[in-house]
């Protein structure tokens, strides 16, 4: 006999679903074979301990910090530790002059070196830019030209002269003395190009060698290179990212360094004759080397053909704005205009001023310390959930008798597939688990257990008018996924509104509602429906066996397919008693039997 549509779709949806947990075991399980993968999801500071570093910051003037400054170098270390996969790090301030850094595990050279590196803020030309990664066109070229499109504004190549000022020149020192350290990347740079053929405008289109635009156009920004891109040496090109990763460019070699602004602040903006415009900017004063130099490069780059007429301003390696020179910026007070907000000129002025200052980081202690948590609070987290969990099973198996099951093998799915996602993310992603991560899992569980609810009930529901259990299942299922899906969306939006708004800890515990927030849509999608739809083609849930949890005669369905009524049966020796069962049955009659009755009567009544 042929599968029905329905069958051959659950049978597809469960084929589908145990491929994508069969891949994911497998990518895992490749990793822990031959990278850094483990069986396990990695474990955050506070259930496994890990390093904690005490840094101090002063300017390499020796002039003492301010708090601001201190704040921005904290903002600054905890980008920097977020882009080397290590999360759940908690930094913060000790004092006016201190900053405490706490990663869990071993922190390794790498992130160590990226942690006492100085603020470094650059000037480039934009010599091309392309989409980041994961979005549209449109995204990308409103993030490359008007990601902070400008008034009056910089970027672009100097002059031979200008290209070997004072401030470049340490900079390709220091480039210099970090070519062990930049590893492939600048490697591939330095093969692309003829020694004898270097250009001399760092603006020069030349830079981009058929190997350079090949490494480009395979870029992306969520790859591991885009990571490094602060270790880019300051005499070559760079491709990189913006904040947001929705542009990728490639950007000459630095032509100023940061620490020739000397101010950067967030106001309102005039025009010439001194009127408000009512929007935004982010006004930036520099010194007399940076506004000489300024000068001539926005001299040549005003009027150029896109994206040649942009700059870029460079902080450890990614690009903080990148915006179009619109005027000849002679007295070194460019500005940057375009769709900001208080709150948002504000960051990028702060990232400018203080990405600017020379701050050093000298490591005062660096010592191992304990969980704070430890195990005993994993533990007994885990037992609260399956605590938990043993209460949805109690609830499932008193409420719907066999179709209990159900959920119990849902629940177990969900499970897995949580397990695994996470022990995933700890691979690839860099993600621990912490103990707000374990309370984000243990809430979830009440949210998948009420999807099953609510599909179960949508069932029920259907069957009491009428449905046959075939029937019933499909009309139950396509009036219970809306509700699951409002249901889950809204607990999906709070938690990435949650984990953008928030740090530390609480980054977890959104990461992991989110995570099991999208699992409980794939669970009752590919799992819990298809399971349903070919349970109710076996002779006990079709039969409506008083265990199944679907009887109809127990749920009030005082008939069996449409328009068929059941009178009950009722043993009466007098017509007391025959009036109080025909009351009981009224009672017993759902909405669509009423109407039904109703529509049946009108049609009596017309005839």
């Amino acid at each position: 006999m042929a599968s029905s549509p329905a069958v051959r779709r659950a049978r597809r949806s469960l084929v589908l679903l145990l491929v994508f947990i069969v891949g994911l075991a497998g990518l895992i399980t490749y990793g822990v074979f031959n990278s850094n993968a483990t069986w396990t999801p990695k474990l955050a500071l506070d259930l496994q301990g890990g390093t904690q570093v005490l840094l101090a910051a002063e300017q390499t003037g020796g002039e003492a910090v301010a708090g601001d400054q201190l704040q921005q170098a904290v903002s600054i270390i905890r980008q920097r530790v977020d882009a080397a996969g290590v999360s759940e790090a908690e930094i913060t301030t000790q004092g006016n002059q201190h900053i405490s850094v706490s990663i869990p595990g071993k922190a390794d050279e790498a992130t160590m070196q990226r942690i006492e590196a100085s603020a470094n803020l650059d000037f480039r030309p934009v010599l091309t830019y392309g989409i980041g990664a994961n979005v549209d066109q449109a995204t990308a070229e409103d993030g490359a030209e008007a990601g902070t499109a400008s008034d009056d504004a910089a970027a672009e190549g100097a002059t031979p002269e200008d290209a070997t000022t004072e401030d470049a020149a340490a900079d390709q020192a220091a480039g210099e003395e970090g070519e062990a350290a930049e590893g492939a990347e600048a490697e591939a740079y330095d093969e692309s190009l003829d020694p004898e053929t270097i250009p001399e405008s760092a603006g020069d289109l030349a830079w981009i060698t058929p190997a350079l635009q090949e490494k480009f156009d395979a870029f992306t920004c969520d790859s591991d290179a885009a990571l490094d891109a602060g270790n880019a040496r300051a005499d070559r090109p760079l491709i990189t990212c913006d904040d947001t990763g929705a542009a990728k460019y490639i950007l000459g070699p630095v032509e100023l360094d940061g620490s020739v602004i000397t101010d950067a602040v967030a106001q309102v903006g005039t025009t010439s004759t001194g009127a408000s415009t009512g929007e935004w900017v982010v006004q930036i004063t520099m010194n007399q080397e940076g506004t000489d130099t300024f000068g001539k490069i926005s001299t040549r780059l005003f009027g150029a053909a896109e994206p040649q007429n942009q700059f870029a301003f460079v902080l450890d390696g990614r690009v903080l704005s990148a915006p179009t020179m619109q005027a000849q910026i002679l007295d070194g007070r460019p500005s940057i205009s375009g769709q900001f907000t208080q709150e948002s000129a504000a960051a990028l002025a702060d990232q400018l001023k203080f990405g600017a200052l020379p701050i050093d980081f000298s490591v005062q202690s660096q010592e191992d310390i304990s969980a704070t948590l430890g195990t005993s609070q994993l533990s007994a987290g885990l037992l609260a959930g399956l605590i938990g969990l043993l209460l949805v099973v109690v609830y499932s198996a008193f409420q719907y008798r066999a179709l209990g099951s159900l959920t119990i093998a849902s629940l177990v799915i969900a499970g897995v597939l949580t397990y695994l996602l996470l022990t995933f993310f700890s691979w690839r992603q860099g993600y621990r688990l912490s103990l707000a991560g374990v309370a984000g899992i243990i809430v979830a569980v009440g949210f998948t257990a009420d999807s099953f609810i609510v599909y179960f009930e949508r069932i029920r529901d259907a069957l009491r008018d009428g449905f046959s259990i075939e029937s019933a299942v499909e009309h139950g299922w396509k009036r219970a996924f809306r509700t699951v899906l409002a249901s889950d969306g809204v607990n999906f939006l709070a938690a990435v509104i949650l984990f953008i708004l928030a740090v530390g800890n609480v980054k977890g515990f959104a990461f992991t509602l989110g995570l099991t927030t999208l699992v409980d849509v794939l669970v009752i999608a590919f799992f819990t429906h298809p399971i349903m739809t070919l349970l109710a083609r076996t002779r006990f849930y079709q039969g409506g066996h008083p265990f199944s949890g679907l009887d109809p005669q127990k749920l009030g369905a005082v008939y069996r397919g449409r328009m068929q009524f059941r009178e009950p049966v009722v043993a009466s020796r007098g017509g007391k008693k025959n009036a109080r069962s025909q009351k009981e049955a009224a009672r017993r009659q759902t909405i669509a039997e009423r109407k039904a009755l109703m529509a049946d009567a009108s049609a009596g009544k017309e005839s």
